[in-house]
């Protein structure tokens, strides 16, 4: 972990003295050529947002599920590039095409720290989803890759890019609610009992490379909700539930929202951090909890909370999640459709609201291209997403061990021993994630 956090350090540093120039410096009518690995909801969407855009064309879909390849073959195929996008089954296959330029990661989490550092190796620019990793170690391994590899790496932590979110951290950061010191987020609803069930592990289904799916995570057989197959396609992924593959919605929908309050206080990391929670509700095999809250406290002098329950939906506007700032002079809510400020009482703030009006998507893909082209840090620069993916997961560790934690974020550890095994995990033959 030291080593780790040594050359996280080392590559911080080098923010202020290496160019990320290569040698293709492109103009601004120069195509760009994306491959896309993963290619499930998130990676679609992904896929049309960049499509949108005139300077892209995709050489290239990959998938280990050839329903999800399939769908997004027809997605491509009407782009610009004569015959469309070719399916690829192994992202190795993608990688070593040097004819395209840069990848879009939206595999299951388990999947992005390997990817990622495999793509930088490779000479590609990175567009990988969040949350970055699944534990705390890998984080400062793809800091090193993007740094040590001249590579642009931008995380999928969006809402960086929407404008009402912008406007409502200047309001925060100007003091236009005067002093905070207490922020709370969170993703509230009221979910049937038997959640998503307790199928038997069974047979993949037809198209699935189960195996090449499980990659890195530890040998297990499949089971529907471990994979999540959906004829309709309408549920939310189920790999998040497991913890061999990601953290729940701490680190689904958490890392949105802290990403969103740290980047308001300009604040790193938090230093101390407590957890408590479970499966209170739910009867469905998940291993993650159903009722979370996890505080935060911050070098700067506030606390920040992340609630999530799977029982209740009733929540302060009616929200199913959001972020509620609270200061001494008004309380200023953000969520993807809007802000608003609410005045305390006696203060001469006056009551305002703004309602989102661009796609932080759009924006997000937008700015990505752009900083290929010139070569320049993304809004939301592998770096950024490190801090707030590692505060999502230390929420988990904090959970899972039972501790109060002192994250130390010079060593990139925390202080309590016990705790230090969940900062780590073992990757299964062959894969290795060397920098």
């Amino acid at each position: 972990m030291e080593t780790n956090r040594r050359n996280f350090l080392q590559a911080t540093g080098a923010a202020f003295t290496t160019s990320l120039f290569t040698g293709k410096v492109r103009g601004a009518n120069d195509k760009i050529a994306v491959g896309f690995i993963g290619m499930g909801k998130m990676g679609r969407s992904n896929l049309k947002y960049a499509l949108q855009q005139e300077n892209v064309v995709v050489p290239a879909v990959c998938d280990v599920y050839d329903r999800n390849l399939n769908w997004a073959v027809d997605i491509a195929k009407g782009q610009a590039l004569k015959g469309g996008a070719r399916g690829v089954r192994d992202f190795r296959d993608v990688l070593a095409d040097k004819s395209i330029d840069a990848v879009c990661i939206a595999t299951p989490d388990h999947w992005h720290p390997y990817m990622t550092v495999e793509a930088c190796k490779a000479g590609k620019d990175v567009y990988v989803e969040k949350p970055i990793c699944t534990v705390a170690d890998e984080a400062p391994k793809m800091v090193e890759a993007a740094r040590k590899y001249n590579r642009v790496v931008q995380a999928g932590t969006m809402q960086r890019s929407a404008v009402h979110f912008q406007h409502a951290v200047e309001a925060v950061r100007g003091g236009k609610i005067g002093k905070v010191t207490f922020v709370r987020t969170w993703n509230y609803s009221n979910d049937k009992q038997e959640g998503i069930g307790n199928p038997p592990d069974q047979p993949p289904p037809a198209g699935l490379d189960w195996d090449m799916w499980l990659g890195p995570a530890p040998q297990r057989e499949f089971n529907p909700n471990r994979f999540g197959v959906d004829p309709k396609d309408k549920y939310f992924s189920r790999f998040r539930w497991f913890w061999d593959y990601a953290g729940g919605m701490m680190t689904d929908w958490g890392v949105h929202w802290l990403d969103i309050v740290q980047m308001a206080f300009q604040e790193e990391m938090p230093r101390n951090i407590t957890a408590l929670g479970g499966k209170f509700w739910l009867t469905d095999d998940r291993e993650t909890p159903d009722t979370l809250q996890v505080t935060y406290e911050y070098p700067s002098g506030f606390l920040a909370v992340y609630e999530n329950r799977d029982g209740n939906a009733q929540s302060m506007f009616q929200k199913g999640g959001g972020i509620l700032f609270h200061g001494t002079e008004g309380t200023l809510f953000v969520d993807r459709s809007e802000f608003h400020i609410v005045p305390e009482r006696g203060s001469d703030l006056e009551p305002s609201q703004e309602k989102s009006t661009s796609s932080g998507n759009a924006l997000h893909w937008q700015n990505f291209l752009e900083c290929i082209r010139t070569r320049q840090r993304p809004i939301s620069d592998i770096e950024k997403c490190a801090h707030s993916t590692t505060t999502c997961l230390l929420g988990n560790v904090a959970l899972r061990s039972q501790l109060r934690l002192d994250w130390d974020v010079q060593q990139w550890t925390v202080e309590q021993a016990p705790a230090k095994k969940f900062l780590t995990r073992e990757y299964r033959s062959p894969w290795n994630l060397t920098v």
